[in-house]
């Protein structure tokens, strides 16, 4: 027992102690260099996501490395639920409904991470209502703080407008690609200029730009990098703004189209070639001074026409001061107008790139060679030179159509001083023919070549020939250039000459790849012998077959393949060869080894003494006094205030309300009997008239006979009686007949009666009532008095009484 405690406590310790994570964890740096490998190998994308799930250290600099750079926005928006989406699979159809504020959290999360973001509308991926989304519901302002490149191209007016979006502060590198011409394209330069602080930025465009273009650029003071291709886009304003950049490192312009004058006005301000001018006497002056006196000398004129042609390669010579910081220059046109262009550029060039239109002409080509190599031969490093869009366009056109493409030779002969060369990459579709002695004369001009490529892609068809470059041609280039790397040219792998195999000096130890393209070979035993003696160490062999090259010859293409299979057998003959013959023991097999260099720059610390220079200055500070009145009496202003209150006219309605009313007065009838038989005096009157006689009324005016009565009427018994007591007796009569109001009613007739002339025919005529033997039925309605209490509109029926 005792001796088993000590290995039971070990095993304890292990078990408590966690297992040390491996040395590759343990190093961030080497951890993000291998993950950057796996990335740009073949499949890179998926193979790290996988990597990144196999350990929590690897978490999170492999989303790092997988968020960094986006291809479109489909990735981001495919953070969002499912349910929001139109179509769950296609999260570039659009949102169905508005995200809300939870559902951003992990768009925002991993939009940290994006570094570079590409947006092209044309492959249609991302619905343009989204864009809309992000804008109306974006939590904040910029789903992409850590921006550093945007290459947005667009094909609409609606697509530019959405750039907005991604401009933040941290923005540095922009790329803006417009197809068609646009007219608003001027304000998203300012909205540009205004928002963002570029070091580089690149503008492309098939139609032309505003002419104030340079002047919406202008606060872009800190760019390292502009690049503008646009059709005539070279003005005097844009030649002055770009040579004002002082930190202008990359330029890149268009002059497609643009005439030699055009070329001039760019460089009319830039620098000296701006003054000088005004004056007869200047060397760069216009001024002949033929008319600047008041006679006419006709030696001067002759003296100004021999020396036009010197004026004007004066004038077109380099500007000393303008573009001093600049070191990588790319045009885009034909060969006379970029000659003219380079020849007022004086910077120490080290890397040209020109777009170039094939064919050219040969005095053309002749002096652009020149120029390279007596402009900047001493800084120049890097040269490449393709074709541009309509030679590229022709090219396919003829390769789909199954012609031929005409060949024109590559001279190469006045390439005459580039030391500094390690770069060169010639690419035409027809000027392709290169002769050995054009490459014997370019390694003495560029004894510094690593990376040579010519015309890589030409095409030789059977009916043409074979190539005029040979194996045997190769060999006078790398006798003199020892530092070559890559080799890709169309050479004639049948013709060799055996005087090459004599000379050790062409065994090249740097060359390592080889890329033959379309090159012919039919006996392949003697090309492989000939590229085991010119490269021994060479490990890559390529050239064009049936999977990746249209135009291919099989029997070439079954030859290098063969060349292929035999040429790491035949090299390994050759060192053993060469070790037999300088060492007594055989060498070692070469082994493939795998070796890592460290790219971690190298820090050095400086001490700067940063103490200013102090500097006393007197200033004399006497104050100098003045005396001034001011009057102080306070303004007096009348002012007329009109008090009078405004009256105002209201109309009110203040009509009572009218109640209607009735009142049925119904008086308690009563049925009495009188008689009215009038006592007679007893005397014995004649009241029978005598009716053949006429009677007269009596009349104030005239007298009326009286008509008869007739025969059914019966009158009453017309007794004389005086008028007084017949007035009387007919009232008491009346008033019995029709009631006490009758009295009333008929007082004021009475009264006016002329109590004493009236005569006994009147009366009786007045007081005339017609007999009858049924009773006499008096009716009358009497209003009664109104009373101002009581509504209008109140009235009082008497009802009628038979007597």
């Amino acid at each position: 027992m005792p001796r088993r405690a000590p290995r039971q406590q070990q095993q304890k310790q292990q078990r408590q102690e966690p297992p040390k994570p491996p040395v590759l964890i343990r190093n961030p740096e080497v951890t993000v260099k291998l993950m950057e490998y796996v990335l740009d190998s073949p499949n890179g994308k998926r193979t790290l996501s996988r990597l990144t799930r196999v350990a929590k250290a690897l978490v999170e600099p492999g989303l790092g490395l997988l968020w960094k750079e986006l291809d479109n926005l489909v990735p981001l928006l495919s953070l969002f639920p499912n349910h929001l989406f139109k179509r769950a699979k296609r999260p570039g159809l659009g949102l169905a409904e508005a995200p809300s504020p939870e559902h951003w959290d992990k768009v925002l999360q991993y939009g940290e991470r994006v570094q570079r973001l590409t947006y092209d509308e044309s492959s249609k991926s991302v619905s343009p209502s989204i864009f809309l989304i992000i804008e109306e519901h974006r939590p904040r302002t910029y789903i992409l703080p850590n921006l550093t490149t945007l290459i947005w191209r667009v094909e609409t007016l609606s697509g530019l407008d959405h750039l907005h979006l991604f401009l933040n502060p941290e923005l540095q590198n922009l790329t803006l690609e417009v197809s068609p011409r646009l007219p608003h394209i001027g304000n998203i330069l300012a909205d540009i200029s205004r928002r963002t602080k570029l070091t580089s930025f690149s503008l492309t465009s098939l139609a032309p730009l505003p002419d104030d273009v340079p002047r919406l650029l202008t606060p872009q003071t800190e760019l390292d990098r502009f690049a503008l291709m646009a059709p005539n886009a070279l003005s005097s304003s844009l030649g002055r703004w770009v040579a004002s950049l002082e930190r202008l490192r990359t330029l890149q312009l268009d002059l497609t189209g643009c005439p030699n004058k055009a070329v001039d006005d760019f460089f009319r301000h830039v620098g000296a070639s701006s003054s000088g001018f005004s004056t007869p006497n200047s060397n760069r002056s216009r001024d002949s001074g033929v008319f600047s006196g008041e006679d006419i000398d006709f030696t001067e004129i002759k003296k100004s026409m021999k020396k036009s042609k010197q004026r004007t390669v004066e004038e077109r010579a380099p500007i000393v001061g303008a573009f001093v910081t600049l070191r990588s220059l790319q045009l885009t046109g034909v060969v006379p107008t970029i000659v003219t262009f380079l020849r007022r550029i004086a910077s120490p060039l080290t890397q040209l790139e020109l777009v170039i239109e094939d064919p050219f002409d040969k005095t053309d080509w002749r002096n652009l060679c020149v120029l390279l190599s007596q402009s900047f031969g001493d800084s120049l490093q890097s040269l490449k030179i393709s074709a541009g869009g309509a030679s590229r366009f022709n090219d396919l056109v003829r390769s789909t159509s199954r012609g031929e493409a005409v060949s024109r030779r590559l001279s190469l002969e006045s390439f005459t001083s580039l030391p500094y060369l390690t770069r060169l990459d010639i690419d035409l579709p027809e000027s392709v023919i290169v002769q050995n002695s054009d490459i014997a004369l370019l390694g003495d001009a560029c004894p510094r070549l690593e990376i040579l490529r010519l015309c890589p892609t030409a095409r030789f068809p059977i009916a043409s020939g074979p190539p005029s470059l040979t194996i045997d041609g190769l060999a006078m280039l790398t006798a003199r250039c020892r530092n070559l790397e890559t080799l890709a040219v169309v050479v004639n792998g049948d013709a060799v000459d055996p005087q090459m195999y004599l000379s050790r000096i062409v065994s090249s130890r740097s060359l390592l790849k080889l890329h033959l393209g379309h090159s012919w070979v039919r006996e392949p035993l003697t090309a492989s012998l000939a590229l085991s003696h010119l490269a021994p160490h060479a490990d890559t062999l390529r050239w064009f077959h049936e999977k990746n090259r249209p135009g291919f010859i099989e029997t070439h293409a079954l030859g290098w393949q063969r060349v292929a299979e035999m040429l790491p057998h035949l090299q390994n003959v050759r060192l053993t060869e060469r070790w037999v013959a300088g060492l007594p023991e055989l060498p070692e097999p070469r082994q493939m080894v795998d070796v890592g260099v460290s790219v971690k720059p190298v820090m050095l610390d400086r001490l700067v003494d940063a103490t200013p220079n102090m500097v006393n200055t007197e200033t004399q500070a006497t104050v100098e006094t003045s005396e001034r009145e001011i009057s102080a009496r306070p303004l007096c202003i009348s002012t007329e205030v009109d008090a009078t209150p405004a009256i105002v006219d209201q109309v009110v309605d203040a009509v009572p309300s009218v109640v209607e009313e009735g009142v049925m007065v119904s008086p308690a009838m009563v049925s009495r009997e009188v008689d009215a038989v009038v006592e007679t005096v007893s005397e014995s009157v004649d009241a029978v008239p005598d009716f053949s006689e006429t009677m007269y009324i009596e009349d104030d005016e005239e007298q009326v006979p009286a008509s008869l009565p007739p025969k059914e009427t019966h009158y009453i018994p017309q007794i004389y009686v005086p008028s007084i007591v017949g007035s009387a007796i007919s009232l008491a009569w009346r008033t019995m007949l029709f009631g006490p109001n009758f009295v009333t009613a008929r007082m004021q007739d009475v009264w006016s009666m002329t109590p004493f002339h009236a005569s006994a025919a009147s009366v009786a005529q007045i007081y005339e009532v017609e007999e009858s033997e049924e009773k006499t039925v008096v009716s009358e309605k009497v209003s009664p008095p109104v009373d101002s209490d009581a509504g209008a509109g109140t009235s009082t029926d008497i009802v009628p009484v038979c007597i």
